[in-house]
């Protein structure tokens, strides 16, 4: 029986960033082992994955993470007991060796502007990933799926409340 920490190890020094063609049997889940004189740091995916989304919502204007199926499982996951909607819905990313590639799905607040706010979250997530990981990002894409206009944020059932009728 073979040890699955090193068949692991194996099969992710084989990938690289930008690699189009990943073997079957290599699962781009963790980073390939960053060597160092003593001993070798691996990062996962979802490591990235969570840090970029993290550093995405820090930046003001970020309303909410990932497109209106992600979100209305994420509000459904959140009513649930013990469960928290995942702090990299909304995010996917490449790792390789050295370096990660990040794709965004954003809903932004109404009236900001949307360039300004894309340069922000991009810088954010560079920064954030870098220092954190020791990765250099290459890219970071954002998808503006959404805007969210804080009237939407009402019931609806109040309208008819108002002070006429007592």
């Amino acid at each position: 029986m073979t040890n699955p920490a090193s068949t692991n190890i194996a099969e992710h020094s084989t990938f690289a960033a930008g690699d189009a063609d990943k073997s079957a049997t290599s699962t781009p889940e963790a980073s390939p082992p960053q060597a160092s004189g003593q001993g070798s740091t691996t990062i996962a995916e979802v490591v990235v994955q969570k840090i970029a989304g993290l550093a995405a919502r820090e930046v003001p204007g970020v309303h909410e993470l990932g497109g209106g199926a992600a979100r209305a499982f994420g509000a459904v996951k959140g009513r649930i007991p013990g469960a928290s909607a995942s702090a990299g819905q909304g995010v996917s990313v490449e790792v390789g060796q050295t370096q990660a590639a990040v794709d965004l799905q954003l809903l932004v607040e109404y009236g900001v502007s949307i360039p300004e706010l894309a340069k922000d979250v991009r810088n954010n997530v560079i920064d954030s990933v870098e220092q954190m990981t020791g990765l250099e990002v290459v890219e970071v894409n954002i998808n503006v799926s959404d805007v969210h206009i804080p009237a939407d944020d009402s019931d609806g059932d109040t309208q008819g409340t108002g002070d006429r009728v007592q």
